[in-house]
């Protein structure tokens, strides 16, 4: 049941039913099906027009002419002088963790001999071509390429292509300049939204095409990566809109709460913020709280439209608290809870986890070092966030001994002969019968 009260800026469900879960589920986007059309308009103009087709759209959706959306050496160079002292240095430590704690992901080939004679092992390979996306709009998101640059390089890839959109001057943010110069990103185009994601899957006279774009954005971004994948084109997931689900009781701060909820309220608006709790007086302690906290914010337009689509949810129990959440499968989920320990290990679907008062969802969005793109959209229930491995492909390799022929090759000869593969069988028999004289 919903109770909206006035002045009450999220909705709140009390001990709703399960027939009820469904509707409160709902994220606040548009279907794939809305925005497909709009978006293979796009992507057919810009396989035929090229670089014309860019420009137009970028007037047409950014309403800026651009002559050119190539960004020089000369404006990285003259960015950086732009940053202060201060900056310079909070985005140096977020880049140190991160990349601490993406080397921590490499790991060593793996080798096994699964027969005498018979040897297996597994090597991974960077992706040569990826294109990173790196949303613009009302804020230059320089944390998001961070994210996606840094295992980029470590990962080896041979070419990274960064798209971005102008901002009203026409210009990239001196901030995300700086920060694709310090993580040694040179190939960076002034393009934002769905023509962003359309050259880089189709390529053009000035914008080379990839093999798998990453990166988060609206939900056009999202549905213009899953047309991507119809043109052979990898992408790292599904990222949309962001999203935080916070589950509190009595031990939570109902202020760090309510911070916590505008901190992704602000995003946009068509972001989604959620309260799930057990323990009744929070309802209220939260949405006095941020009736406090968003007054202040600049962004309170935002994130007022943002705190509208969101929700309160009282639960009378862990077990059902527990597999509400498993259901939403958050982007963000932050763990205020007395027993952590139940709701850590009972977690099944969820981008990234943060537990404690003193975990706060924004750490993990600029410097602790884990990666903030994320799945969103409930796509957490089967895709990892970006990760070291996402810019990987894993090769298996395999050579086998005369020895080792011999060993398995009758086995081999009978299951390709049972399913009525002569010339798999045949491949065998020429082998053994030689070996055989």
């Amino acid at each position: 049941m919903s109770n909206r009260k006035n002045g009450t800026l999220m909705k709140q469900f009390i001990k709703p039913s399960r027939s009820d879960w469904d509707s409160i589920l709902e994220r606040p986007t548009a279907s794939f099906k809305d925005l497909e059309p709009l978006v293979e308009k796009v992507f057919d103009e810009v396989q035929f027009k090229g670089d014309n087709a860019l420009l137009d759209f970028t007037l047409q959706f950014d309403n800026l002419k651009l002559d050119s959306f190539f960004v020089s050496k000369e404006s990285l160079c003259e960015a950086e002088k732009n940053i202060t002292p201060e900056l310079k240095v909070a985005i140096q430590l977020a880049k140190s963790n991160i990349e601490t704690f993406h080397k921590a992901q490499i790991t060593k080939a793996i080798s096994v001999e699964t027969q005498p004679g018979v040897l297996c092992w597994q090597e991974k390979r960077p992706i040569e071509k990826v294109g990173l996306y790196i949303p613009g709009g009302s804020a230059p998101l320089f944390s998001s390429l961070l994210m996606l640059a840094i295992p980029a390089k470590i990962a080896g890839c041979k070419e990274i292509i960064l798209c971005t959109p102008p901002n009203e001057l026409g210009l990239i943010p001196d901030v995300i300049l700086y920060t694709a110069k310090l993580c040694g990103i040179s190939q960076i185009f002034k393009l934002g939204g769905i023509q962003a994601i359309a050259a880089m899957t189709l390529g053009t006279e000035s914008v080379p095409k990839v093999y798998k774009i990453f990166g988060p954005g609206n939900q056009y971004v999202t549905v213009a990566k899953q047309v991507a994948t119809q043109h052979q084109i990898s992408i790292d997931m599904p990222a949309g809109p962001s999203e935080l689900l916070v589950v509190a009781d009595h031990s939570a701060n109902p202020a760090y709460v309510a911070s916590d909820l505008l901190s992704q309220a602000e995003h946009g608006v068509d972001s989604q913020v959620l309260l799930v709790t057990t323990y009744p007086p929070l309802l209220k302690q939260v949405e006095k709280e941020i009736e406090i906290q968003i007054k202040h914010l600049p962004r309170k337009g935002i994130a007022a439209k943002a705190i509208n689509n969101s929700r309160m949810i009282l639960f009378e129990t862990d077990a059902e608290a527990i597999n509400f959440i498993n259901q939403y499968g958050p982007e963000h989920y932050i763990i205020c809870m007395e027993n952590e320990e139940l709701y850590i290990d009972q977690i099944t679907n969820a981008g990234s986890v943060f537990i404690g008062n003193y975990t706060p969802e924004s750490a993990g969005d600029y410097a602790s070092g884990t990666n903030h793109t994320l799945p969103t959209n409930g796509f957490s229930k089967q895709y990892s966030g970006v990760n070291l491995d996402s810019f990987l492909k894993q090769m298996t390799f395999q050579k086998i001994t005369p020895k080792g022929i011999l060993n398995i090759g009758p086995s081999i000869e009978f299951m390709a002969d049972a399913e009525g593969l002569q010339g798999h069988k045949n491949s065998i028999t020429l082998r053994l019968n030689d070996l055989k004289k």
